[in-house]
């Protein structure tokens, strides 16, 4: 028998997730009244000492608050999952969602009064101070113009901290923070009087030293408030424990942790400090089981249950994270995503399978928690065990929408190829949503855009024009093409301008936090930046990334493909009609849904296509017949009273679509996202690394849907686009395998940055043995492929209109959105639609 099951968590896990469940979010302000009076005291200083005095007045001087129940301690609010706001990056949004940031569509927070007259009071010495303010000083107006325009947004570091990386916790682990001051005294007493950059090197370890030794006091802090919670304790069990924290916070992470209890606790401070520094999401645990495992394989003095609940709150901790964006960006990241992303499995840097007890317990908690944090993946490769693999399946039908995962065959080329080594290659980890890096020795400044590919196949089609503005290049009338080439030669031209000012808009925000926000706590983490004397921000890293994200990829590629046939092959109609149609959005109001033929199709209609199909197919295989029938369907005659347009919207979206293993239309699909993904490798950064492309989406495909007009595939105006390189919704009719294969013809090395593949299934696929056997299937098979990444939402419909209809009674429902997974009651309205909308895939 292969199913295992999962154990119970403890009661003490059970009443932490409560804490959290029922957390109500509130934004907090100690953080930025220090931190601006930490700026105001040091006017003058250079950047990287200003910035450390910054990390040492926060770390001295937040509050210091130990949850009930806590065997790891350390807290960025005071309030469970909440938030606090770092105005050094932006301010001014928070200012004008005071009175409206509770009641807002996505990622609600309760502001008090009292929060908001502190907050409002800091933010008066901010303006033209902040990262944003210079970021956008730099910028050129057509650049703004384009962001404007909903073609591209850099809002991510634009508006906060840059994370979206994993540091070196083993290191810290092994060497603790004394052994960074240790460090930072010996390149100091090293450096050449001579060498010109002799003095920015000093200032820099001078700036580590600072930031270390505050960290040593946070840490002591806790240690000192475990101690007065002793005292004052009256249950001996509770007692006992907070005894023990004190000892735990006493010595780590000032020195190296020698046993598992410590390990943990020393991750934990690390991640904890790093979200205080600079509030930058994705900072990603990356390799827990491979730098945990060594310090449970030496404790011989822990139990197996011990262990397995210090690894659950980890897991709460992790939760207890929390981040406030602007409300457009709330509804890109919906579901009060903070991306820390947690990977097991894989190769070691020799190659060799790396999966080991702590890699099993990482599911165990996972399934004891049941909690969207962190955004837990894993790797695999050939030599992965069938038992992992297996094990991952169980998590998955538990409908959490994790693991993800990913596929080393892919993924360790195509860092190879982006100049990454062998052993760093096979060493990576995920950050963020879907993102592969050469673990603590990147900043890949990944997730650094959203570029959306189906609102430059719009400005094409218009002539490069939005509206009556010309923000694109002329390329000419649409209307003029004789062939697809002509609109390819249009398309690439205005991808090149599009990209161009991409690139720009990420190169100014990038100079913007080098200038005005170095990090000198992260950076003693991150090779090489102790041996090059710099901050990651100042290219101190050994490999230095910029990675955008498109999506819309199948929207465009279908759109394409449906241009191509009734257009220029079939001449079923002429690019002046077909534009007709999409100027006038087949004749609905914006943002309204297309009628489907005389209403729901009845049993009878559906019986007269299957007859009509069979009388017309001597022998037909039954996903042939399903599309047929399908396009038979969407072909019928158009009702009495229909908009005009309505047979032309019909006709295209009767089209072969992405996600069926055609290579007419996934073909097509894969040279779109090609352009996108060429386009931007042509382009550098200020630290002096390349531009490589994603094609994930986060839920901005559902945001950036409202900027997109009438598409060729069908598709009305404002409509939510498909999700990363997953087929649109309800298209990919002819089962998983079909629509997996499709997914693998696109270009995944290429795409180097990340992408993001969403299967849904219904829970009776995965049920038994045999279920899980035929997702391991699946999981190898699309990876022989070369897929790089897929991930699974396993529930039915009827569950998340349960969960849409009734909120209170689903507060523990959590859901797959991208890369990420989030309480489905607090997603918006119209991301829940889009999963509800997602095709329901069976093995049947």
């Amino acid at each position: 028998m292969i199913e295992k099951g999962f154990s119970q968590p403890t009661d003490r896990v059970k009443r932490l997730k409560k804490q959290i469940i029922e957390a109500r979010p509130y934004v907090e302000s100690e953080r930025a009244v220090l931190a601006t009076d930490a700026y105001k005291a040091t006017e003058g200083l250079p950047p990287i000492l200003r910035r450390a005095r910054v990390v040492e007045k926060l770390f001295n001087e937040l509050p210091v608050t130990i949850r009930e129940d806590e065997l790891i301690v350390g807290a960025i609010t005071k309030n469970p999952r909440s938030t606090e706001i770092c105005p050094e990056f932006s301010f001014d949004w928070v200012e004008k969602e005071f009175e409206t940031m509770a009641t807002r569509l996505a990622d609600p927070f309760e502001i008090p009064a009292q929060t908001a007259n502190e907050l409002r009071e800091a933010f008066k010495y901010w303006p033209g101070r902040t990262t944003s303010d210079l970021a956008s000083s730099y910028m050129s107006q057509k650049t703004k113009d384009c962001i404007a325009n909903g073609v591209f947004t850099v809002g991510n570091y634009f508006y906060g901290g840059v994370g979206h990386v994993c540091v070196d916790y083993g290191k810290i682990l092994n060497v603790g923070f004394r052994g960074i001051i240790a460090e930072a005294i010996k390149h100091i007493e090293m450096l050449d009087l001579m060498d010109p950059s002799y003095i920015k090197k000093q200032q820099f370890y001078n700036a580590v030293i600072i930031s270390y030794k505050a960290a040593i006091d946070f840490a002591h802090r806790y240690a000192a408030k475990a101690a007065e919670l002793a005292k004052a304790e009256s249950n001996p069990t509770r007692k006992a424990e907070l005894e023990q924290i004190a000892r735990n916070c006493t010595k780590v992470p000032e020195y190296p942790a020698s046993n598992f209890w410590e390990a943990c606790q020393t991750m934990w401070f690390v991640q904890c400090m790093l979200q205080i520094e600079s509030s930058g999401h994705s900072i990603s645990p990356g390799r827990f089981d491979q730098y945990m495992y060594p310090f449970l394989k030496a404790d011989t003095s822990i139990s197996r249950e011990f262990a397995q609940e210090l690894i659950d709150c980890i897991w709460i901790k992790l939760n207890d994270v929390n981040k406030t964006r602007d409300e457009v960006s709330a509804q890109a990241f919906a579901g009060y995503a903070v991306f820390q992303n947690l990977c097991v499995g894989g190769q070691t840097p020799d190659g060799r399978d790396a999966t080991n007890d702590v890699s099993y317990m990482c599911m165990e908690a996972t399934a004891h928690c049941r909690l969207p944090a962190p955004s837990f993946s894993i790797r695999v490769w050939q030599g992965t065990p069938d038992e992992f693999l297996h094990r991952a399946a169980e998590v998955v039908r538990l409908g959490l929408g994790v693991p993800a995962v990913y596929n080393d065959e892919v993924i360790i080329p195509s860092l190879q190829n982006r100049g990454v080594s062998l052993a760093d290659a096979r060493d990576y980890g995920i950050v963020g949503c879907v993102e592969p890096q050469a673990i603590h020795k990147t900043e890949g400044w990944h997730d650094a855009a959203f570029f959306n590919v189906a609102k430059v196949l719009e400005i094409t089609l218009n002539n490069g024009k939005v509206g009556d503005t010309q923000l694109g290049p002329v390329t000419g009338d649409a209307k003029s093409w004789t062939s697809i080439d002509d609109f390819y030669d249009a398309f690439n031209k205005q991808m090149a301008f599009f990209v161009k000012h991409l690139a720009e808009a990420d190169n100014c925000v990038d100079l913007a936090h080098a200038e005005r926000a170095p990090l000198p706590f992260l950076s003693p983490m991150v090779e090489d930046c102790m041996g090059r004397g710099k901050s990651v921000a100042e290219g101190g890293a050994i490999y230095n990334f910029t990675g955008p994200q498109a999506f819309g990829v199948a929207d465009t590629g279908d759109s394409v493909y449906a241009m191509k046939k009734f257009v220029f092959d079939d001449k079923k109609m002429t690019m002046a009609e077909l534009k007709e149609a999409l100027d006038a959005n087949f004749g609905l109001a914006l943002g309204g849904k297309p009628n489907t033929a005389g209403g729901e199709l009845t049993e009878g209609q559906i019986q007269e296509a299957v007859r009509k199909v069979l009388a017309s197919n001597k022998s037909v295989d039954v996903a042939t017949l399903k599309d047929e029938v399908y396009r038979t369907l969407a072909t019928q005659t158009v009702p009495a009273g229909s908009s005009k347009y309505e047979g032309v919207r019909r006709l295209l979206d009767s089209a072969e679509a992405f996600g069926n293993d055609n290579d007419d239309v996934d073909l097509i699909a894969r040279h779109c996202a090609q352009v996108y993904c060429k386009e931007v490798e042509k382009y550098t950064n200020p630290r002096g690394g390349q531009f490589q492309a994603g094609i994930y989406p986060v839920s901005a495909n559902v945001l950036f849907g409202k900027d997109v007009g009438a598409l060729p595939d069908g598709r009305p105006a404002k409509a939510p686009l498909a999700d990363g390189v997953s087929p649109r919704q309800g298209k990919d009719r002819l089962g998983p395998t079909a629509a997996a294969n499709s997914v693998a013809k696109l270009d995944h090395f290429i795409a180097s940055n990340g992408t993001l593949y969403n299967q849904k299934f219904l829970p009776s696929a995965l049920a038994g043995d045999i279920g899980l056997r035929n997702f391991a299937s699946l999981v190898r098979s699309y990876f022989d492929q070369k897929g790089m990444h897929v991930q699974f939402n396993v529930i039915d419909r009827k569950t998340l209109l349960a969960a849409q209809a009734d909120p209170e009674a689903h507060r523990d429902l959590v859901v797959r959105v991208a890369g990420y997974s989030a309480q489905f009651v607090v997603l918006a309205k119209e991301v829940q639609d889009d999963i509800i909308s997602r095709t329901e895939q069976s093995f049947g």
